[in-house]
């Protein structure tokens, strides 16, 4: 994996790690009603990936140079920065921050697909034995 994919994947994991507690944690709240926090859950994991969508979508005009992801280059794999023009690194950063963005939404969005299904067989269920 080339060195940029790999600092942008940890930025872009903690982050969505952080929102991944937030959201399992909702869902906790709510797993009072299984149908609720399953749909609560996919609508706000939906959320999420419109997020990355929207990051993505902004990367390429972003100054990266004062990022995390600049910030974590420079300290785990300085031999990439040294000797190379700024405006070339920052150019490349973009860009490998808009392709790993748009790789993860399409997960994210999966995700989100799928728990809200969860959810809405759950309130399938649950109609069913409310009418038996």
């Amino acid at each position: 994996m080339d060195p940029m994919e790999m600092v942008t994947d940890r930025c872009i994991r903690r982050g969505l790690g952080l929102a991944g507690l937030a959201i399992a944690m909702v869902m906790v709240g709510l797993s009072f009603d299984l149908a609720l926090a399953l749909r609560s859950g996919g609508e706000l994991i939906g959320l999420t990936a419109v997020v990355l969508l929207m990051a993505a979508w902004a990367a390429p005009r972003r100054d990266l140079r004062s990022g995390p992801a600049w910030s974590a280059l420079n300290y785990l794999v300085p031999e990439v920065v040294r000797g190379r023009p700024r405006r070339e690194i920052q150019r490349r950063l973009q860009e490998v921050l808009r392709q790993r963005l748009l790789w993860h939404a399409k997960r994210v969005g999966l995700l989100a697909l799928g728990v809200w299904t969860l959810g809405l067989l759950a309130l399938t269920v649950r109609a069913f034995r409310a009418a038996s």
